[in-house]
């Protein structure tokens, strides 16, 4: 992988990660169109490099990340069924990090829900702080996100808009929680794939991280702003739009490496 496709994939990672579009998607889709040769190294960087994206929710939050104990078991509570079934499942989920048909399909089918997402949890409580059973729901539901396309914000999202959060609340328990579990994720694949990490390759990574964390600060403050005053549909439109694009390409045979 050149710097400059690493560049552009955490461009699309820092814009991606927070908004209900599937970031893990983008990428596949990204390395698909720039040819980005696929290897166990791109496979680790498509995990990897979204660290970098959440230590942006560390910085952006850290007066209200840095609390008290009872938020961090929360958290670890919602964190554990994924990292349960990551670790049962993790070459099928690899497997799946190869297929831009998974995606495709994923981001029509959340579009098609997405449209009727504000419509179905709008019984939402402005009060309501999430307990010790709602961080489980919410990680039940991240769960849904490690096949590629669904989308981990808005899985975590809907599970605590589900559990009557407010959009606003949903998506800050969601940023939050991308911090233990990708770092999780990220770790994990670092130490299962370090075989495949040398010298030039490790410098691809680092530019990767710094680039996607810029891009993701911005990213974030954009989402909260419109996701209060609009909600999903538009997220929903955009990801029928993409997905019916490549299905149909895909359908006609279409090579996706045009670059």
């Amino acid at each position: 992988m050149s710097y400059l496709h690493a560049i552009i994939i955490a461009i699309v990672e820092g814009i991606t990660e927070f908004l209900p579009i599937s970031s893990t998607g983008h990428m596949i889709i990204t390395e698909r169109l720039l040819g980005t040769e696929m290897n166990e190294f791109t496979k680790a960087f498509t995990v990897n490099i979204q660290f970098g994206a959440i230590l942006s929710v560390i910085v952006l939050y850290w007066k209200r990340f840095f609390q008290t104990f009872n938020f961090y078991y929360k958290l670890f509570v919602a964190f554990i069924p994924a990292a349960i079934l990551g670790f049962l499942f993790s070459n099928q989920i690899d497997a799946m990090l190869e297929s831009v048909f998974v995606v495709a399909l994923m981001l029509l089918l959340g579009g098609i829900f997405f449209l009727f997402v504000d419509k179905l949890f709008n019984n939402t409580n402005e009060k309501k702080e999430p307990t010790y059973t709602n961080a489980f729901v919410i990680g039940l539901f991240q769960c849904i996100a490690m096949i590629p396309g669904v989308s981990r914000s808005a899985a975590t999202i809907i599970g605590g808009m589900q559990q009557k959060l407010t959009r606003t609340k949903a998506a800050e328990f969601s940023f939050f929680l991308a911090v233990p579990t990708m770092a999780a994720a990220s770790a994990y694949k670092l130490l299962k794939d370090y075989k495949h990490f040398n010298a030039d390759n490790l410098g691809v990574l680092l530019l990767g991280n710094v680039v996607a964390f810029v891009v993701a600060m911005l990213a974030i403050k954009f989402f909260i702003t419109y996701l209060q005053k609009h909600g999903f549909k538009v997220f929903g439109y955009y990801r029928i739009i993409v997905g019916a694009i490549l299905l149909i390409l895909l359908a006609l045979g279409v090579d996706l490496k045009v670059i």
